[in-house]
Order: structure tokens, then sequence, then C-alpha cells
């Protein structure tokens, strides 16, 4: 059995096609991913899958997806934007299509019915791969544009949310990510030449411009667009930093950068940490199952902080799967959905 599970996100869509066995086993796993800007483009998600598909498409069993682009801009409301996506799934696909729901694996009828239920629920495909390996975990998944942080009880996510609205209030969510996160919302200010510094709120770097520079991503990892739509070097990237202190390369060494950047990086790890910190008092749980772009980067030092256990999901998967989970948790559920009907 062949199955495509898509994650699409408000900025990527990325997927994972399984091919099962006749057990139920993973023989074979394909991962990609789309930068696409659904508030820009949404109109060519359609195309975006089917390309992404590739030359399995004639051998598809099924298609599994789970999305958070329904909150972009383009659509005046969360409810309409699932609807929209969903059209334009099921306008790609002559095969059995199910979508990830609150409550389970849903068909496109229901999806439309009751689209807040399946609205930014792709961290329930990706808490079940984190209870495979962990009955009593929180499970955090740093994504390029968010981080999830769910408790998984008695083998079964626990999160208090049920939306992202409500999650923003429990700990579980924190709207921080490696790549996209405008750093003027982590620091209002910098030291620097043992002074302090406060910074421009203006969308003058990113997160993946301060990765970039200390290392912790590949300019292949950068796959966003950038703020000023130029390159992606580590002196394309120490630009962009230096004008979050209404500075440029002239005025601001290298290693001033470098200085920045660790204070910025550090700060974005406190913040995860405060969000697991919450799940971890209120749920009781004392370890984390990493994943995500900032698995190791974010996730597990934001662990460690707390002095918590750590264990990373490429102990089940493969660092580039781990990339794109969601979009593996739900090819998984959508096999189980298709063997179970």
């Amino acid at each position: 059995m062949k199955i495509v599970g898509f994650d699409i996100g408000g900025a990527n869509t990325d997927m994972a096609l399984i091919e099962f066995g006749a057990d139920g086993e993973m023989k074979k796993v394909r991962v990609d991913f789309r930068y696409l800007p659904m508030w820009l483009k949404h109109d060519e998600l359609s195309e975006t899958l089917i390309e992404l598909t590739g030359d399995d498409l004639d051998d598809l069993d099924g298609v599994g997806v789970c999305m958070t682009a329904e909150l972009v801009d383009a659509y005046p409301s969360k409810a309409e934007g699932v609807i929209d996506i969903v059209e334009s799934v099921q306008s790609a696909f002559d095969v059995p299509v199910a979508y990830v729901s609150l409550s389970g694996m849903v068909d496109a009828s229901e999806a439309v019915r009751d689209p807040m239920d399946v609205a930014a629920a792709n961290w329930v495909a990706t808490s079940q791969i984190a209870s495979a390996m962990s009955s009593d975990c929180i499970m955090v998944d740093v994504g390029s544009t968010t981080t999830d942080i769910i408790p998984v009880k008695d083998g079964f996510e626990a999160a208090r949310g049920r939306n992202d609205l409500e999650r923003l209030s429990t700990g579980e969510l924190v709207y921080t990510g490696t790549l996209r996160t405008n750093v003027a919302t982590i620091v209002d200010r910098v030291p620097l030449h043992d002074k302090w510094f406060r910074v421009s709120s203006e969308l003058f770097a990113i997160t993946a411009d301060v990765h970039r520079v200390l290392g912790n991503i590949r300019e292949s990892d950068y796959t966003c667009s950038t703020p000023d739509g130029s390159g992606r070097s580590i002196e394309d990237c120490m630009l962009r930093i230096a004008r979050v202190l209404c500075a440029d390369l002239e005025l601001l060494e290298p290693e001033d950068i470098l200085e920045v950047s660790e204070y910025i990086y550090h700060q974005q790890i406190l913040k995860i940490a405060e969000g697991i910190a919450e799940v971890s008092e209120r749920e009781n749980l004392d370890e984390v199952i990493a994943t995500g772009l900032g698995m190791n980067v974010l996730a597990k030092r934001a662990a460690e902080i707390l002095d918590l256990k750590c264990r990373t999901m490429d102990e089940f998967l493969t660092e580039e799967e781990c990339v794109v989970a969601p979009a593996v948790g739900t090819a998984l559920l959508m096999e189980d959905y298709l063997q179970n009907r």
C-alpha cells in the first residue's frame, strides 16, 4: 500500500510518501517539501501537491492531509481557509482522501461540515509518533514558524488546548520557529560592548539569519524568503541582523553580530523552555521527545535547561523525516484509517 501524507502549512507544504508492507510496516519513505506562501499562492496548492507526488501519483492508494494554512490572511476566517484547502486537495486526487482532525481521520464532507475540528490539527499526527517512543512524554516539535508542546499520557495526546487560541494559553503552542520568526518578537534589547541596545521592530531579520550565522542551520535549510529579498550567505544574514540595531557591516564587526546572535538564540531557547516547563509541571511529565527542524538546536537545548530527559525523534525516523514529522504521522494515520474502514 502506498500512502502520501501532506502537512499544508502557511509557508511550506511538506510531503511524506510511504510504501507499507502487508504487516503495516514502513518499507520505503520519500520526503519532500515546497515553499508555498499560501497568503499569496493558495490557488497553486493543487498543482503543488501533484508536483510533490510526482511519478507516484498513479500508484497511490490514499492521501492523508493535515493543515495549518487556514490561518493565512488570504482567508477571511479559518473555516473558509479549511474549506478552500479541502477543495484544492480533492481536485488533485481521485483516490481516498482523509484529513487529520481532533476526533481522528475524517473525509472531505466531514471536514467541510466541521472545519474547526480540522484546523491546525497537525500536532495530532506528530504526537502519535512520539507516543510510539514513550507512552508518557512531552512532544516538542520546533518547525520553521512555531513550536508545538504536546503532552502524551498513557500513549495518547493529552493537550489541554483544542485549538491554537487555547494552546497559546496552555503552554502548548509557542509562536517561535527555526526560520521565519521576526527577531524583534524575541528580544526588545540586546547586549553589546557592555551596553544594552534597544532594537528596531522592523522586519529586518528573522531567526533563519541568526541560526545561519551561528552555524545551527545550513544555507540549504534556509528555505523561506529573506526579509530583504537578497541572499542567504553568512554576510547577507549578518547585514540583516545589523539592521535590527539600525546599523550595517561598517558600523558593526562580525564578532559583534555573533555576540548579538548568541543572545537572541539563548532568548529563543528560553521562550520554548517556558512553554515546556508549564506543560511539564502541570502534567507531571519529565521526558521530552524532540522533533522538527529545530529538534537539536532548540527543542533539545530547552529540555536541557530544564534538566528534563530528552530523546530525539531521529531514533525512530531519519533526520530528514523528522523535519516533516507531521506529514509522516499523517501518512501513518491514513494507512490505519484505510485498514479499518
